[in-house]
């Protein structure tokens, strides 16, 4: 299935029911005085995350969501019927925002987090609301309120523990499918992947963490070049980025070095919050060098690189290094606090 990470919809509340201007009329009570009941409220829209949900295609195709009216009060002290609020099921990790302001109205960061997106109008006043000492019998009462509306835009981004960043052809997706179950498609060309890809990565009992792979960059791609813009967005609620280097590619006149500083350099384009997030430098195809030749290859190219950071040399073809990297993973992922999950509806 096609993975959908961004949609637009409509939403609007219902309206309030209006207020009712009655009398009591009744044999031998001439003058029962007022007895119009209020306006019942409209229905309100929430948005509510999903863990079961995955992508947000349902969107595509109904975009127009609306509440009912409330119905409007009657006589006799009747009051009219608030209408049932729609709540519209969506991934966890859902973003969503007016699409007029960009202001962000909610972000579902966990399962069953509930925002409201458009509040349905209140009920009008009935005429006994009205009555007072000088004014026995009112003859007005007041409309109800309009429900809010909205055009918003949905955006979809990956809640993973581990984000794979790197070049196509890096061999990342190599690397999910050594070690976890996710299968996405490998080849021997670029842009392989075309959408993003999850995998749970468990190295003990109740131990696992979950690794998303990422379509490959490309220079420019802060600037909507290739694959990469389009889903750059999803690496920013992971907690550690794998920055994985192909240091032997097939192509002669391929620099790994400027292959990884161009990662870097859309990074920073991108996002500073991003680019600061830890990143770890990976080596990928290890096996493609000649065991004589890997300690000169490795150290020239990190002197090169100027790296300074923690560094992993593996082959994702033969899974060398692989178990290692994803322990390590592992034990950063446990080590990081866990953020105090909030109970305040947006």
């Amino acid at each position: 299935m096609k993975f959908i990470d961004e949609a637009k919809i409509e939403v609007s509340a219902g309206k309030g029911g209006n207020g009712s201007v009655s009398f009591r009329r009744e044999k031998f009570i001439p003058r029962g005085g007022p007895d119009g009941g209020d306006g019942g409220r409209g229905g309100s829209i929430y948005a509510v995350a999903d863990r079961n949900i995955n992508t947000l295609i349902d969107y595509r195709f109904a975009r127009l969501h609306r509440a009912k009216n409330g119905e409007a009060g009657r006589g006799a002290q009747c009051n009219g019927a608030g209408s049932d609020d729609i709540c519209l099921r969506m991934p966890v990790g859902t973003v969503i925002t007016d699409d007029a302001t960009g202001e962000i109205i909610a972000d579902l960061a966990r399962h069953e987090q509930k925002a409201v997106l458009a509040r349905g109008g209140r009920g009008g006043m009935g005429n006994i609301n009205f009555k007072t000492s000088t004014n026995r019998a009112p003859r007005h009462a007041t409309p109800g309120e309009p429900g809010e509306a909205f055009k918003l835009r949905l955006e979809l981004k990956i809640l993973a523990d581990v984000g794979l960043l790197g070049l196509p052809n890096a061999g990342k997706s190599t690397f999910i499918r050594s070690v976890s179950s996710a299968r996405p498609k490998v080849a021997d060309y670029p842009f392989t992947t075309l959408h993003p890809h999850l995998g749970v990565v468990r190295v003990d009992t109740d131990r696992s963490f979950v690794i998303a792979d990422i379509p490959g960059l490309i220079e420019g791609a802060a600037e909507g070049a290739g694959l990469g813009h389009q889903f750059l967005r999803h690496l920013a609620r992971t907690k550690l980025l794998l920055h994985i280097v192909d240091i032997a590619p097939s192509d002669p006149d391929s620099d790994p070095v400027a292959d990884a500083r161009a990662i870097v350099n859309e990074l920073k384009k991108y996002d500073k919050d991003l680019y600061e997030k830890p990143r770890w430098l990976v080596l990928n195809k290890m096996d493609m060098l000649p065991d004589e030749d890997r300690d000169k290859t490795v150290n020239a190219f990190l002197k090169k690189l100027r790296w300074k950071g923690p560094k992993y040399l593996i082959s994702a073809l033969t899974g060398e290094g692989c178990r290692e990297l994803a322990f390590a993973i592992m034990a950063h992922v446990e080590s990081l606090p866990r953020p105090e999950e909030s109970t305040n509806e947006h």
